[in-house]
């Protein structure tokens, strides 16, 4: 592989030292082997790329020096919401529920909804629960409750003070067990 001489060998190694992103070490790692001689299926399995991605990374090392090998922005899918969107929603669920919403409290399904009725975005569940985790909600998880509880007794067992376990007597001085027990010779009935 062909490298371009935008730094030497020891100011790549400096800046493989002084990097703290793993992902920009190992690009560093794939120019520096290609500067030292080093052909790409070497360089594979110690710098953890395919053969393709570190030639791609050697290349645009090549032709923008060490800004080649940072990663660039806009790469993924799009967000479902704009900025000013999104910033309409969280405020739209900090409101609550509406009338029109019909429930008392707004679950995932319900902003799913939401998303679908005021935005016009359609997105699986686990989306909508990704879209609230990135605008700071988390989800409630209600602790279960038996049909048959009785709420008189969980307020009068949280009032009692807890019960400390029982000490055990002292026993007398000669029933301290050794391992094992003694038997008799004679008290071997099957020996006859």
């Amino acid at each position: 592989m062909r490298v371009a001489s935008h730094h030497t060998v020891a100011e790549l190694r400096q800046f493989i030292r002084l990097e703290k992103r793993a992902p920009i070490v190992r690009r560093l790692q794939a120019v520096l082997g290609a500067l030292e001689g080093e052909t790409a299926e070497n360089l594979v399995p110690r710098v953890q790329l395919s053969k393709r991605v570190l030639c791609g990374w050697v290349s645009r090392y090549n032709r923008e020096g060490l800004a080649g090998l940072e990663d660039r922005p806009g790469r993924g899918r799009k967000g479902a919401l704009t900025a000013e969107q999104e910033q309409q929603l969280q405020a739209r669920i900090r409101a609550g529920a509406t009338a029109d919403d019909g429930v008392c409290t707004l679950r995932g399904e319900d902003v799913r909804q939401i998303l679908a009725d005021e935005f016009g975005v359609v997105r699986q569940l686990q989306a909508t629960y990704n879209l609230l985790h990135k605008l700071g909600f988390s989800v409630l998880r209600p602790r279960p409750q038996h049909p048959d509880a009785d709420p008189e007794a969980q307020e009068a067992f949280k009032k009692k003070p807890p019960r400390s376990s029982r000490k055990s007597k002292p026993g007398s001085p000669g029933s301290k067990s050794k391992s094992g027990s003694k038997t008799k010779p004679a008290s071997d009935r099957r020996a006859r």
